[in-house]
């Protein structure tokens, strides 16, 4: 009798990664929420097409029926849930996006916990919306370097003080994502593209793209550009767009901050 000893499986790698994504956090009443949403995507549309977005749910709190309406309006919308924070709750229907247990919010001073979160969020003076949350695989953080994409034929390099530096020109539908502080460019930023950083943005020519500082908190990021001839600008979530800045300071050389709950873009003399 012959024995066949039984082939080796191979054995299934499993590797954890972090990535950053968007959070939204509806608000009641729902309807003019949305109505705000509706304005940010007419002023930049496709700005959510491929983005992992989290639903923060633990302000408007609604039941299962109302999670599953929220998530297919949000859908005709083009923005796709990856999934939900909503304590108390383990998990939903097995149509909805899976509870993400454990979040941390991505801040300037790293990764905090939802009971660090709300308790930075009620020292805050006028706090603003957050746009971006740590939850789990797309731009990488905490290796030092940068998730950003090629920018013609120069390679996007990381400063000795966590800058990032663009020396080419950023082409259109590129995106440079840098959440460990500012981005200097030293070309210009096309229509179609984007920039966002957890500092300042720097760009020393043309800024026709969209540019979000202080991503991850930092109210004190600005935004510089020799000619603004931006798509929108965003510091801590507050933005203006091109709508918005027209006949004002399109076509110079301006400045973007928060001053209060209000985003100032200044020409610069």
């Amino acid at each position: 009798m012959t024995f066949a000893a039984p082939l080796e499986a191979k054995s299934i790698r499993f590797r954890a990664r972090s990535f950053v994504a968007f959070t939204l956090t509806p608000e009641a009443p729902l309807d003019v929420w949305l109505e705000g949403l509706d304005h940010w995507i007419g002023n930049s549309p496709g700005y959510f097409a491929g983005r992992p977005v989290v639903l923060d749910l633990n302000t408007l709190k609604p039941d299962v029926a109302a999670i599953e309406s929220l998530v297919d309006v949000l859908g005709h919308r083009g923005i796709r849930v990856y999934a939900i924070e909503l304590d108390g709750h383990a998990a939903l229907a097995p149509n909805l996006p899976p509870v993400l247990v454990g979040a941390k919010e991505a801040t300037t001073d790293g990764l905090l916990p939802r009971e660090a979160r709300a308790e930075s969020f009620d020292k805050a003076e006028g706090s603003a919306p957050k746009q971006l949350a740590d939850a789990g695989s797309s731009a990488k953080v905490g290796d030092g370097k940068a998730d950003a994409s090629k920018a013609g034929d120069g390679e996007p390099q990381v400063e000795a003080s966590g800058t990032l530096m663009v020396k080419s020109p950023i082409r259109s539908g590129q995106t440079i994502v840098h959440p460990h502080g500012d981005v200097i460019v030293l070309g210009s930023v096309a229509s179609g593209s984007e920039i966002i950083a957890a500092g300042s943005i720097h760009v020393y020519g043309t800024l026709r793209g969209r540019a979000s500082a202080g991503a991850l908190g930092d109210k004190s990021a600005r935004i510089f550009c020799r000619k603004n001839e931006a798509e929108l600008l965003a510091v801590d979530g507050w933005y203006a767009t091109a709508e918005e800045m027209e006949g004002v300071s399109r076509g110079k050389p301006v400045q973007a901050f928060l001053d209060g709950d209000a985003l100032r873009v200044s020409t610069l003399s």
